[in-house]
């Protein structure tokens, strides 16, 4: 009784007009493209200081992702705090044409770091990970599809998930030449392959053919082992890093395992969990009789009952 009394008012708070901000999942991207652009910019520093930002061109994606999320998080507050558009609407594409930009000319910087020279499967394992300026490019498209598509509509939330697979299928690249390396000495490196690969697996599907809600329920799983794998990967990359031979622990991490790559995890889980939660209300159950079976359904129609309540 006391559960239920507790989830009746979390319910009605929910539902409250000053909390409406919470249920904007056009909010939610435009939050985690930001944050993610941020973050960037603290992965930037530790990987480019393994040379010392040795080529100037090192620090443009540094000072952009320092820059851009102070112009993003301009564009919100004038969005949702203030009523206007426009600038919201230009900085996002002035920012996500940018990324796009940045993260292309980052791809073709690193593979001419040593694959172009070579043009073999070992440069390009030895060379800069050239998958990695791709964020940059995702977190574009993510500004630009956030403002060119309807986010109330089926395809806004199938083009979120298009992303997060972008993400999980990056993911899967660079665990694979990152841990080829060294061979794959630990056999928990390969626990990153197999994981990115599932979830790589498990988003497509809702994309090529019709799925139930039920389906959404499996995605969800699979997005729980994806996000214990990477704060797994993390605590692996620490310990790694703790033993690594240095002065200080920012020369650790410099040299070490990448501390922030495994958190890549947990940080496609919330893009496409907000994927999938916004996909829910146009998708059917399995039995039309039973519309709350599943387990996306039934939060969804806990969290937002009148939306939903037009979709049975």
């Amino acid at each position: 009784m006391a559960a239920s009394r507790f989830l009746s008012r979390v319910q009605r708070l929910l539902q409250n007009p000053c909390l409406r901000w919470m249920h904007d999942m056009q909010l939610w991207v435009e939050l985690f493209a930001t944050s993610n652009m941020a973050i960037l910019a603290a992965d930037i520093y530790i990987a480019h200081s393994t040379n010392q930002f040795r080529n100037p061109a090192e620090y443009i994606p540094f000072y952009f992702s320092l820059g851009a999320p102070a112009v993003l998080a301009g564009g919100i507050a004038a969005r949702w705090m203030f009523r206007a558009v426009a600038p919201w609407r230009i900085a996002g594409l002035v920012a996500g044409w940018l990324a796009i930009l940045t993260g292309l000319a980052g791809v073709l910087y690193h593979l001419e770091s040593g694959f172009f020279l070579e043009r073999t499967i070992r440069s390009l394992t030895y060379a800069a990970p050239f998958a990695a300026p791709l964020a940059y490019t995702g977190l574009g498209f993510l500004l630009l599809m956030n403002r060119m598509v309807d986010n109330r509509s089926a395809e806004w939330a199938r083009w979120v998930l298009v992303l997060a697979l972008g993400g999980f299928l990056g993911n899967f690249v660079l665990s694979l030449t990152d841990h080829a390396e060294n061979g794959f000495f630990a056999h928990t490196e390969w626990i990153p392959v197999c994981s990115s690969a599932l979830a790589t697996g498990f988003l497509l599907v809702p994309l090529l053919v019709p799925v139930t809600r039920r389906f959404l329920d499996a995605c969800c799983i699979v997005m729980l082992l994806q996000a214990a794998a990477g704060v797994l990967g993390f605590w692996f990359h620490l310990q790694a890093n703790l033993v690594e031979p240095g002065h200080s622990l920012f020369e650790k991490l410099v040299n070490g395992a990448p501390p922030l790559a495994p958190l890549l995890f947990p940080n496609l889980v919330a893009l496409a969990w907000i994927g999938l939660w916004a996909l829910t209300p146009h998708l059917p159950e399995d039995d039309s009789s039973t519309p709350n079976q599943s387990v996306m359904g039934a939060v969804y129609a806990w969290a937002q009952p009148i939306e939903l309540e037009g979709t049975r």
